[in-house]
């Protein structure tokens, strides 16, 4: 969280929300804000404006419709609809994989009757 206390209060101003939940570098045992993941947060700040999936400027009247609700994912939607899958075809490759087994197993089962298995 940033308060900006160099802004003029007017009581009725805007909040901008940002969620940089996804702009970090993955280390073992805690994650790290890379430098460009600190200038994209200072930059999105100081220029105070909307990204899709990322920032977003609100009124004071939206914070007030949401019963002052200050959840970031009330105001940023970072949603990516899944891909829909073709189960025909997922049917399809999983026969085609129980064809390979089972010529697999019929070519081992021969290979273990020459060895006397």
């Amino acid at each position: 969280m940033i308060f900006d206390k160099s802004r003029k209060p007017n009581g009725k101003g805007k909040v901008l929300f940002i969620d940089a939940g996804r702009e970090f570098a993955q280390n073992t045992n805690q994650n790290k804000l890379r430098a460009q993941d600190i200038n994209k947060i200072v930059d999105t700040f100081q220029q105070r404006k909307t990204i899709d999936k990322y920032s977003y400027l609100s009124s004071y009247a939206e914070i007030e419709e949401n019963e002052f609700n200050l959840n970031i994912p009330r105001y940023v939607d970072t949603f990516e609809p899944e891909e829909d899958i073709d189960i025909a075809a997922v049917q399809q490759e999983i026969e085609q994989i129980e064809a390979e087994l089972s010529e697999t197993r019929k070519e081992m089962n021969k290979y273990l009757e020459e060895l006397g298995f």
